[in-house]
């Protein structure tokens, strides 16, 4: 499948980008270029041939799920200016 100049014309407008005229026999041929390649992989006999390993499948090690700090709240919240039900008060800044 070959791109025409028309439908560069209409894929940069879709994409919003503006093209020169003068890039636009460019922007053609690398399009094709690229759509080529598609073709030529898409040609590519790959029955039987196994999947290449997937680094998702991976499983990492994970750290114990263990509380490593202490609750220091009340510390943090002795110099805040207001403070109600362990929550930090703040003045309303939207009406």
């Amino acid at each position: 499948m070959a791109l025409e100049r028309s439908d560069v014309e209409k894929i940069a407008h879709l994409a919003r980008l503006g093209l020169n005229e003068a890039d636009i026999p460019r922007t053609t041929e690398t399009l094709n270029n690229i759509l080529g390649l598609i073709d030529a992989m898409q040609a590519v006999d790959t029955d039987g041939i196994e999947p290449l390993a997937h680094p998702l499948d991976a499983t990492q090690r994970l750290r114990a799920d263990r509380v490593t700090e202490e609750n220091r709240r009340d510390a943090y919240q002795a110099i805040a200016p207001a403070v109600e039900n362990g929550l930090y008060l703040v003045p309303k800044v939207i009406e």
